[in-house]
């Protein structure tokens, strides 16, 4: 990610593909999805490889008229991102953009210093990593492991911080934001003291970063080892959760046959009845600790303006805030009723 995100220096006149003319430091962009996939985008995401710049710019136009504080990013593949992840929807990709910057800011303890070498005691820990192999839909495999935290070490935000660092690197291919991702937990050992440190401030930030605040296409949550403790997460989580999300969740129990149904074994690490050898995470903690001076760079296009506040940015699903946290207050009693 790179470029100007002064929007004086865009045209006026919105739609024209000459107006990328007014941001001369903005590197052209080139597609390097195959054909297979511009067939599948074309037809899952409604991009058409014809009007795709001038898609782009008509959100650039956008961000420029409504938002013209908002400190973002106008590159070409950077705004491409949010479009597919809302299907070329303007409107609904601009309000995904709007909702990431202000998901950034209104979260200091996970947005502040955001590089890999501040979460590397995440990375070593085997938290989170992603499998070497793709599946069948070539899609990546993000794997959490709850287990592997241990809450005296640091705060679960660093678990946050490292997963989110995880999507942005995975979401910088176009592979990925046409394929999407699937999730794999495994809440093998998860206590109901470890488990309580995702309360109701934590859950329903969370809820909002994956669902309306980060572009990318969370094809399935597939989890597995769970305690009876998490039927009643999930359960008291679930009616925030949009119904396309809630119901690509997974929940498999001990049942191996269960995951491999939806995740073939051959891509899978022998820990989870797969055949392509011990789970190994140097490879993924390597790449992303590599690739610290792209964050710094990336990041350091996504300005907070002086003259702007994250209160000024909607954030979709506010209204529903207050139901969220009544609801959620529940939690604590219905968790030791579950366990």
């Amino acid at each position: 990610m790179s470029g100007d995100s002064d929007c004086t220096r865009t045209s006026p006149s919105a739609g024209s593909l000459s107006d990328t003319e007014f941001l001369p430091d903005q590197p052209k962009y080139v597609c390097s999805l195959s054909p297979d996939l511009i067939t599948k985008a074309r037809e899952e995401l409604q991009e058409k490889p014809e009007w795709r710049l001038r898609d782009v710019q008509a959100l650039r136009d956008m961000v420029c008229k409504d938002y013209p504080s908002l400190g973002t990013c106008l590159d070409d593949a950077f705004l491409l991102r949010f479009l597919r992840a809302r299907k070329f929807d303007y409107d609904r990709a601009l309000q995904l953009l709007v909702n990431y910057h202000t998901c950034r800011r209104t979260w200091p303890e996970v947005f502040n210093n955001l590089k890999p070498s501040a979460i590397k005691p995440v990375l070593e820990s085997g938290f989170v990593t992603v499998l070497p192999q793709l599946d069948p839909e070539g899609r990546h495999i993000v794997c959490i492991r709850p287990d592997r935290w241990t809450p005296s070490n640091y705060p679960i935000t660093e678990n946050i911080r490292a997963i989110y660092l995880t999507l942005e690197k995975l979401i910088q291919s176009e592979e990925t934001q046409v394929n999407g991702i699937v999730i794999l937990a495994d809440y093998k050992g998860v206590s109901l003291s470890k488990a309580s440190h995702f309360g109701p401030f934590v859950a329903k930030k969370v809820i909002g970063i994956l669902q309306d605040g980060f572009p990318i296409r969370i094809k399935a949550v597939n989890i597995i080892n769970e305690p009876r403790i998490f039927k009643g997460i999930f359960a008291i989580i679930k009616p925030f959760l949009k119904e396309k999300i809630a119901n690509r969740f997974f929940l498999h129990g001990c049942d191996l046959n269960s995951l491999h149904q939806n995740i073939p074994p051959v891509i899978l690490p022998e820990e989870y009845g797969g055949t392509s050898g011990k789970l190994d995470i140097s490879a993924w903690n390597e790449l992303l600790l590599s690739s610290e001076e792209d964050f710094l760079h990336d990041f350091s296009q996504l300005v907070i303006p002086s003259d702007s506040s994250p209160h000024d940015m909607l954030v979709s699903g506010d209204a529903d805030e207050k139901q969220c946290d009544d609801s959620l207050r529940g939690m604590k009693p219905q968790l030791y009723y579950c366990y």
